[in-house]
């Protein structure tokens, strides 16, 4: 059974219902599977499967305390009619001189790739809360780059026995995404900007999480706190499936051999779309190579190169704002599997980054990193190969897909690897749609909403449901706090 321990070594490990509850260990470590499993059959043999049966046999290795139906009514009810494309995850071939897949992780309610795991979260959790049979009800809280908040409203809006409280920085997300939560209906949905960036909002949550004292007092009222954020390992697993299913697929149309290799290329920020990658490939998924792409924020390139992860630079506010962070809270999980599962190292790492803002691997874990490449692009560089896809191919790129493109064609220009690769699409264009129409060419907008508009008319893509007409719903939460209101405010939400 794959029982589940904290990063940083306190604690029993738990199960995986009670690990989904809790979301964050009692010592502020990370939950992981004691042992990644395998897959029952190889990748190659799921070719032809829908993406439900894909993602039913990965849920399975991983949460093996839940029934068989269990995780069948959980599949079945997050990727259903809610998502636009009937195969919920579609490929899209870009040719020409640097060939690209992409994985459309996009089509979703909220048109991003939150939408893969925040669709099935609540049906986890709400089963994993009657399994252990937990009386309190459960506040989900989370911080968000931009798309994390809206995903996780959606999933839990008047979900019974649960509470949804989002934070996200006021000036850090786009126009659109900002609108997509702040007009967010649901009587158990709450929603504040901060004054500040992303990593001061996961830091106030995370602050809020380790307050014993406050937890203690809010369970009184009836309320246990769980998070949304990637943090929370059924936020995760969820993710590996789409990497699992890209393998089959691509095996299904020819494109690859049974057994063949492939690299992946993730737009990353919290490093848990990448991690999930790496958990497919020790699941058996024949990955060769992670390639992870940043923007100007390039904490995680800088770490790849040197080994030593540095928060103290600057943070810059860019056209990929969901990968605007500095601290990759989920690079603490591959570094407790390349440790050895050394909860004591790990736990001086995050020592160290909490008090010297800044750590340095050991020799073991920079062996462990082999097959993982580092590279950043600009927003000019973004813009560029949102442009040269556009122009040549066609295919329109959201900013953070461009970012991704730009780093995997310079990958390919400075080492020559051929192997085919999937690029992870992480959000629709419109949602960034300033940036993309400017790197596209067309003319200025007043605003994000009309250069919805004019992306439409340019380029015929159909714009999401969830995207049309935002800016005529109703603001339903128009507060803005400051980061030390964080915790009296969710507080008051639950009263």
């Amino acid at each position: 059974m794959p029982m589940y321990t904290s990063t940083r070594g306190g604690g029993e490990p738990l199960n995986a219902a009670k690990a989904i509850i809790k979301g964050i260990a009692d010592d502020k470590g990370l939950y992981v599977p004691l042992q990644i499993p395998k897959l029952p059959v190889p990748a190659d043999v799921m070719a032809g499967l829908h993406y439900r049966e894909v993602a039913t046999i990965v849920l399975k290795a991983f949460f093996d305390d839940f029934t068989d139906e269990e995780i069948g009514a959980c599949v079945k009810g997050a990727y259903d009619s809610k998502f636009a494309r009937e195969e919920i995850v579609p490929i899209a071939k870009v040719t020409g001189e640097v060939p690209a897949y992409f994985l459309e992780l996009y089509h979703g309610k909220t048109a991003a790739f939150k939408d893969m795991a925040l669709s099935i979260l609540p049906y986890l959790l709400t089963t994993s809360m009657k399994k252990e049979n937990e009386q309190a009800q459960i506040a989900i809280l989370t911080a968000t780059s931009g798309d994390t908040g809206k995903a996780a409203l959606e999933g839990f809006a008047d979900v019974p026995g649960t509470q949804i409280i989002v934070f996200f920085p006021e000036e850090g997300v786009s126009e659109v995404q900002k609108r997509q939560m702040i007009t967010q209906e649901g009587a158990n949905t709450h929603v504040f900007a901060i004054r500040g960036n992303f990593d001061d909002a996961q830091t106030g949550v995370k602050n809020i999480f380790a307050d014993n004292d406050f937890a203690d007092a809010l369970l009184e009222k009836g309320y246990k706190l769980s998070s949304a954020n990637s943090i929370n390992i059924g936020r995760l697993v969820p993710q590996v499936a789409y990497y699992v299913y890209a393998y089959a697929k691509m095996v299904e149309v020819g494109e690859i051999r049974p057994g063949d290799p492939i690299n992946v290329t993730v737009p990353t920020g919290n490093f848990g779309n990448i991690l999930a990658a790496y958990y497919a490939k020790q699941m058996g998924v024949p990955i060769a190579k992670f390639i992870c792409a940043s923007n100007e924020n390039k904490v995680l390139t800088d770490f790849f190169e040197t080994g030593v992860y540095n928060k103290d630079r600057v943070f810059h506010t860019t056209n990929s704002p969901s990968m605007d962070i500095l601290i990759s809270s989920n690079l603490e999980r591959l570094l407790y599997h390349l440790s050895g599962m050394n909860g004591e190292e790990v736990r001086g790492y995050m020592k160290d980054l909490d008090e010297k803002k800044q750590y340095e691997i050991s020799e073991k874990i920079r062996e462990g990193l082999k097959d993982f490449r580092g590279g950043y692009a600009d927003e000019q560089d973004t813009l560029q190969a949102i442009g040269d896809v556009y122009d040549k191919f066609g295919y329109l790129m959201d900013t953070h897909t461009g970012v991704a493109y730009s780093v995997y064609r310079k990958y390919v220009q400075e080492t020559g690897d051929r192997t085919k690769t999937i690029i992870a699409s992480t959000a629709s264009p419109y949602k960034f749609a300033k940036a993309v129409s400017d790197g596209i060419g067309l003319d200025m907008e007043p605003s994000d909403f009309q250069y919805i508009v004019a992306l439409r008319k340019e380029s015929g893509v159909e714009v999401p449901e969830g995207l049309r007409d935002l800016e005529k719903k109703e603001v339903l939460h128009p507060d803005v706090i400051g980061v030390e209101q964080m915790a009296d405010f969710v507080w008051n939400c639950l009263e």
